[in-house]
């Protein structure tokens, strides 16, 4: 349970070991705080560390007469501070939230506690999730491979909290691609999974369905099982081999104002001819993308004004106070419409029916540099969030699990790049299929150097 043994500090593995009598909970539990206590001074993954609270549940678990069937048995698990964990106050990254301690656990941590699995800490996010950086209040979350860089957002602490070996899973959420930005900025692997295939319950209402929850972790093996956890279908931890697929492989940007970093597109392009070679019918293609995410963005905006609805304006950040205006602005004009959606599902059946995934670059370009943010105008994060992360969004409208593999790393920024896949509605298990035959053909560090 020290560094040397980093290989094995795996959800699986911990798991395997707490059933066989091995490992005792307290063990796994104390050798996380031990990593947490070392490594997050210079990273701020971590807004809230329940130590004491998860060495008392550890304790409990181990007299758990059913403890050999468990899971998730005596893994300890970082919680986005979006979800509600019972008896902890879910801030959501604001100084405007509610304090108060949470009445109950949300549905996600609750099955994760059913599974043997043990909340050790909430992790930091942007103001209501809104942003792909993240500082919370008075804090800048760090990169693990390179701290002037960001973790990406929203859920940039739990990707944080893997990448540097803290824990080896972490539940996060997805609006605009916050499972797969900071997945792909840190370098871990992260799925977001399809519509209703998870509790959602994010804020007001999901972002109008936009936002679902889902697991990061470092292996593709943790990510399934927690991701047959979360979904309560145990048949998800079971990775398929990935039959003869049909990949197509769409490098080009989703919008004109974007440009695609070189050494991100080659990264598509490395991957393609690892899936050719392994058999797989790989295709270049254009997705249709539409002229413009009229549809994500309004329910991002208007969304954001619903989950602010309450709170001190005078204790949101400016950007934030911006954001929740002109979403109220668009909600009153009547701007988010069921038939968008139906549209936008019509082109991309249409266009992608001749394939089974779907690869694109997970970002344009490496994460942004790790400043405050939050002192910044509504319009510089907008274009810098844009710019950097715009391949994500169209999925959530869609709600087509998709996930980020990492294939490489950058040479200038010293952050990793990463691969999108994405499949139709029902495609979890291919979409782990595929990333996890890259793992086995390709494979990336697992965690960055400490």
């Amino acid at each position: 349970m020290r560094d040397s043994l980093i290989e094995e500090f795996t959800a699986v593995s911990i798991a395997a070991r707490v059933r066989a009598g091995v490992l005792s909970p307290r063990d796994a539990v104390d050798d996380a705080l031990q990593r947490i206590e070392r490594r997050d001074p210079g990273i701020r993954a971590f807004v809230r560390v329940l130590a004491e609270r998860a060495r008392g549940e550890a304790d409990a678990l181990a007299r758990r007469p059913d403890l050999g069937e468990l899971p998730l048995a005596g893994v300890p698990v970082a919680i986005k501070d979006n979800v509600s964990v019972q008896g902890e106050p879910m801030r959501d990254g604001s100084r405007a939230t509610d304090p108060a301690p949470a009445a109950a656990d949300h549905p996600t941590v609750a099955r994760l506690r059913a599974a043997g699995a043990i909340p050790i800490g909430l992790t930091a996010v942007p103001e209501l999730c809104v942003w792909g950086s993240v500082d919370s209040p008075g804090v800048v979350t760090r990169n693990p491979w390179n701290p002037d860089r960001v973790p990406g957002g929203s859920s940039g602490g739990s990707a944080a909290a893997v990448a540097a070996g803290m824990v080896p899973i972490a539940l996060a959420a997805d609006g605009m691609g916050s499972i797969r930005i900071p997945s792909a900025a840190c370098g871990v692997f992260g799925i977001k999974p399809g519509r209703g295939v998870v509790p959602s319950r994010l804020g007001a209402h999901s972002w109008f369905g936009l936002a679902e929850n889902g697991p990061i972790a470092s292996t593709v093996e943790d990510a399934a099982l927690m991701l047959s956890v979360l979904a309560d279908e145990p048949g998800l931890a079971r990775i398929p081999e990935a039959p003869r697929l049909r990949v197509g492989v769409a490098v080009g940007p989703p919008s004109p104002i974007v440009s695609v970093d070189r050494e991100w597109a080659s990264g598509v392009d490395r991957t393609a001819q690892v899936l050719a070679k392994a058999g797989h019918r790989t295709t270049s293609i254009r997705v249709p993308y539409p002229p413009n995410m009229t549809a994500a963005l309004v329910r991002w905006m208007a969304g954001t004004a619903d989950d602010a609805a309450g709170l001190d304006p005078a204790l949101l950040q400016p950007r934030t106070r911006r954001h929740v205006a002109v979403g109220r602005t668009l909600a009153r004009a009547g701007l988010v419409r069921p038939a968008q959606v139906r549209r936008l599902e019509q082109r991309m059946s249409d266009a992608l029916a001749a394939y089974d995934v779907v690869l694109t670059p997970a970002l344009a370009r490496p994460p942004i540099a790790a400043v405050t943010w939050s002192e910044r105008s509504w319009l510089s994060n907008l274009v810098a969030n844009v710019r950097y992360a715009p391949f994500s969004a169209m999925w959530n409208v869609l709600g087509w699990p998709a996930a980020s593999v990492p294939v490489g790393m950058h040479s200038t920024s010293r952050t990793p790049v990463a691969v999108q896949i994405v499949a139709p509605p029902g495609g979890e298990r291919t979409v782990l299929a595929v990333a996890a035959e890259l793992e086995r053909r390709r494979g990336w560090q697992r965690h960055a150097p400490v």
